[in-house]
């Protein structure tokens, strides 16, 4: 189980990798950016049909 403590609030790393300037960074650095937003929306990809397969069968269970 993970030991680190439930945020209440959504991180909003996000919203300032939003505003940064990319003119800033080298092609190396925009190459791992990619990679590790890819495999963030992987990752949110998979929690998402986590919860829709929760969803259906929940669904089945309380169906008169």
């Amino acid at each position: 189980m993970d030991d680190e403590p439930l945020n209440e609030k959504p991180d909003l790393t996000l919203g300032y990798l939003a505003k940064q300037d990319l003119y800033a960074l080298s092609v190396s650095d925009l190459e791992e950016r990619i990679a590790s937003l890819r495999a963030e929306i992987a990752r949110c990809e998979a929690a998402m049909n986590d919860r829709g397969s929760t969803r259906s069968e929940a669904e089945k269970l309380f169906k008169f």
